[in-house]
């Protein structure tokens, strides 16, 4: 093998490593909408599915979605168990508006803010709405970046998948 090839194949190889995410959550500090401190890795739906969603109060797609799971939300957790996590990433400037803005949407999910985005980079999301969804193991198991409508539909097959035991390929 000539040794151009052999860099060239070393390159991607350790790129193709690098991008790699996280295949668990990582242990990083968020707050809560009271201000108490959470360890991001001890969050966990009791051997259920979970969805973790980086949003912001700026970001319509990210509001579009979460309102989408919404609709939706109480049926999925009395069907599959799943508990929806948002963690925003408004900035400290920004974070007094996030209570406010999810008592408006009516919202119940759990929600955290990352206000340093340690989490946000830790999980190499780059773009907001992201979406991840763990396994009753605490697995990442599937990650998507943006929303366009009915994407809530595919992530509730997914979870659907998941309660089953069947593996997630995508």
């Amino acid at each position: 093998m000539n040794t151009k090839l052999l860099k060239t194949l070393l390159l991607l190889l350790s790129l193709s490593f690098s991008a790699i995410a996280q295949d668990k959550i990582p242990n990083i500090q968020l707050k809560d909408l009271s201000g108490n401190m959470i360890d991001a890795n001890l969050l966990e739906n009791n051997g259920k599915p979970m969805i973790i969603s980086f949003w912001a109060t700026w970001c319509k797609p990210c509001v579009l979605e979460l309102n989408a799971i919404n609709d939706q939300y109480v049926d999925w957790q009395e069907e599959s168990g799943v508990k929806l996590i948002a963690v925003s990433v408004d900035d400290s400037r920004n974070s007094a508006r996030v209570k406010p803005f999810i008592t408006s949407q009516g919202w119940d999910y759990e929600v955290y803010l990352d206000e340093n985005q340690e989490l946000k980079r830790a999980l190499n999301v780059n773009n907001i709405p992201h979406t991840f969804l763990v396994d009753g193991s605490g697995e990442i198991v599937w990650q998507h970046n943006g929303y366009m409508t009915g994407d809530e539909d595919h992530l509730y097959e997914l979870i659907e998948k998941l309660n089953r035991g069947e593996e997630i390929s995508e």
